[in-house]
């Protein structure tokens, strides 16, 4: 009887084990991979962001329709910007090892960063060159464009900030 028992108590501990186990493996097979995050730091002030709503290519390259459309978005988080300030940018380490770039009023970086960080000059994220005429303006506010790369396919997320300038 005492047998009886003993092997029924380990039976139910079994099955609990079992269905606990069953449990969490349905469970994280319903989770979505997180998006990665790029941050936008100015002095003490930081906005984070999650991809950018129809720019997340999943891992894959965008589209041309969604490049396209991606380049005219706005940015949801805002920062402001005083002329000669340091802006900040960060992105995950997965987003550093494929490579990023930054693009403000106009193309920023020269190369893909394979770093999680870089520091820019706020004056030259708003400066604006015509082509036609070489002069150069600068815009009130920009939206701050971070794209991660592929290997030679394009982008494959990106993100958008507004940066304002202060007076």
């Amino acid at each position: 009887m005492t047998a009886a028992l003993i092997s029924w108590g380990k039976g139910r501990r079994a099955a609990a084990a079992i269905g606990a186990v069953s449990l969490g493996l349905i469970t994280l097979s319903a989770c979505e991979k997180p998006t990665a995050l790029a941050t936008v730091t100015v002095n003490s002030n930081t906005v984070t962001a999650e991809a950018t709503p129809g720019c997340d290519g999943d891992g894959k390259a965008l589209s041309k329709k969604d490049i396209t459309a991606c380049l005219t978005k706005k940015g949801d988080k805002t920062i402001t910007v005083r002329p000669g300030e340091k802006v900040r940018v960060g992105v995950d380490p997965e987003v550093a090892k494929s490579g990023w770039i930054v693009i403000g009023a106009g193309p920023v970086m020269r190369e893909p960063s394979k770093q999680t960080y870089r520091s820019f000059d706020a004056d030259t994220l708003f400066m604006q060159q015509n082509p036609q005429t070489g002069q150069t303006t600068y815009s009130k506010d920009v939206t701050l464009q971070i794209a991660e790369l592929g290997a030679g396919e394009g982008p494959k997320t990106m993100w958008h900030f507004t940066l304002k300038q202060e007076n």
